[in-house]
């Protein structure tokens, strides 16, 4: 089955305003399925979807929306309407705080929380029901190797990219003898916009060997059909940064990342 049968005729791609985000939107668009792009910043969006029509045969429909609101669910849900949805790739949960859980406000963690965890819930919830009885379609998270563990600057961050992995498995266990993909792409440090503004922000160099987003986006859609979990720079059978084990090793690895958080953000 081609990419397009099987994941068409319209794909939602949330976050879609630059980063991996646009870099998905391209590539779904190359596959010759529709696009629904979704971001907060409607300018990004219209340039992205002019350049997809040009570009492509598809249509390209935008949605500017905070993924954070309360009424984000039910925006997309009204936007989409009658369209049929094969694929759902929810890339809006980057961090932008960069700051230990006490020194925000408790609304920005809950801003966090709603754009990682409700909103996505929501949509894989409205739009898997209708996957599942069609018999085919697509569900990608975008994470991070936060969701293996917290430390400082990520307790609020690896707290719902945790719930993400969790979530993915268990909604691949779920779809997947319904012919429902599913798959949480556990991304490294990626180098996009929004990285470049925090680091900006802290003073701090963007770290070396960063991946492309070009390069997240490809990954992420060739390994869509071998869910639930795919680890960034990793074959399938390797263990890495991805690997559990003891009390003892989970709290050294607490501490591996005080050491790789303070070379970022300067403190631990």
């Amino acid at each position: 089955m081609s990419f397009a049968k099987r994941y068409g005729p319209w794909a939602i791609i949330a976050g879609a305003s630059e980063g991996t985000g646009a870099a998905y939107a391209r590539k779904v668009a190359a596959e010759g399925v529709n696009c629904i792009l979704i971001a907060r910043r409607k300018g990004p969006l219209a340039v992205l979807a002019k350049e997809i029509r040009a570009t492509t045969d598809v249509e390209c429909v935008t949605l500017s929306v905070d993924l954070s609101a309360a009424d984000a669910f039910d925006r997309i849900k009204a936007a989409v309407g009658r369209r049929e949805v094969g694929l759902y790739i929810s890339n809006a949960g980057a961090d932008p705080n960069g700051s230990h859980f006490l020194n925000r406000d408790v609304d920005a963690w809950i801003d966090l929380i709603n754009r990682n965890i409700l909103t996505s819930v929501r949509c894989c919830h409205h739009f898997g029901r209708l996957m599942r009885k069609r018999g085919r379609g697509g569900i990608l998270l975008g994470g991070s190797g936060a969701c293996y563990g917290g430390g400082p600057h990520l307790a609020t961050y690896s707290g719902v990219k945790a719930f993400d992995l969790c979530f993915s498995e268990g909604l691949w266990s779920e779809l997947s003898p319904h012919g429902v993909d599913v798959l949480y792409l556990v991304m490294t440090t990626t180098d996009t916009p929004a990285l470049r503004t925090l680091l900006a922000e802290k003073g701090v160099p963007l770290p070396p060997d960063v991946a492309s987003a070009e390069d997240v986006a490809e990954t992420g859609l060739t390994r869509l059909p071998y869910g639930p979990v795919h680890n960034w720079g990793l074959q399938d059978d390797e263990a890495g940064y991805a690997q559990q084990g003891s009390a003892a090793q989970r709290r050294a690895r607490v501490k591996i990342t005080a050491q790789m958080s303070k070379s970022v953000f300067g403190e631990g």
